[in-house]
């Protein structure tokens, strides 16, 4: 499996992850203030400390984004594109993690979209930079049992979303995140073995892995992309043994579009990687 060397020192625990109790929500994004006041507000009212956002539809503008980029010094093995900015943007999938930065809401959002120039693009959207035009139905599974909060990770350099612990008892949700160089296929499977779960399904995460490998044998040879997970679930096969499955959307350093189901022990993570999982069983 590929792996990128991480400039700091390798942290022994590589899944970070919390059973929570939670529900599901769902809101519509508010027009004319920006993505991150549109996505955060209703859980900060709602008494939510953390979550998984989706949505589609509805229009973005003024819209800016950046895409995954090579390193510009020694500090990181990938980084990101300069901003950019078509003007507007209409989304068709979007994935958001909602927590907390310096104190205050903040949400990590991957998604796809339509350009003006008639063109599907991808990317990291920046939230703070970019407003709703057009709003649209947000469906969300969150939490008021654990809280994420974005930290220094001396790992990446990168200041990163984590998973910690409020005082819940646990319950039907888990929160994780994912080292870089672990197959997110194996790490889902490792996450669920930990909290005794058989069945799941995974909800709205996202992350980075080094290119990525899907199961048709198309493949993204640049060694960092931006990902959305678009489904997935871990179930039991017929040994009982447990197996993830998880249908990617990836977009590589041009900005480019891939998706497929992930190739099981070829995807590890490249910076982090997001999840928010929900047990069936």
């Amino acid at each position: 499996m590929r792996r990128l060397v991480q400039p700091g020192p390798v942290s022994a625990e590589r899944i970070e992850s919390f059973a929570c109790g939670g529900r599901e929500l769902t809101f519509r994004l508010e027009a004319g203030v920006s993505l991150n006041r549109a996505l955060t507000a209703p859980l900060v009212a709602a008494g939510m400390q953390a979550g998984a956002l989706t949505f589609s539809g509805g229009v973005l503008a003024p819209f800016v984004y950046v895409v995954p980029a090579q390193p510009t010094d020694a500090l990181h093995v990938a980084y990101f594109s300069a901003p950019r900015m078509p003007g507007r943007g209409e989304v068709m999938l979007a994935n958001a993690t909602f927590g907390w930065r310096d104190g205050e809401p903040f949400v990590h959002c991957h998604g796809t979209w339509m350009e003006p120039d008639g063109r599907l693009h991808g990317g990291h959207m920046m939230p703070h930079e970019t407003f709703i035009q057009e709003g649209a139905e947000v469906r969300g599974w969150v939490t008021p049992d654990v809280r994420i909060a974005a930290e220094p990770d001396p790992e990446t350099n990168f200041p990163l979303f984590r998973p910690l612990s409020v005082g819940g008892d646990g319950g039907r949700f888990v929160i994780a995140r994912v080292r870089p160089n672990e197959d997110i296929c194996t790490a889902l499977e490792t996450t669920c073995r930990l909290h005794g779960i058989r069945e799941a399904i995974v909800r709205a995460s996202l992350g980075s892995l080094v290119g990525a490998r899907f199961t048709d044998g198309a493949m993204v040879t640049d060694h960092a992309t931006e990902v959305l997970v678009r489904s997935g679930c871990v179930f039991s096969d017929g040994d009982g043994a447990l197996r993830a499955e998880l249908d990617m959307i990836a977009v590589d350093m041009s900005g480019a579009v891939h998706e497929g189901w992930l190739v099981r022990g070829e995807n590890p993570v490249c910076i982090t990687f997001e999840l928010m999982l929900e047990a069936l069983g």
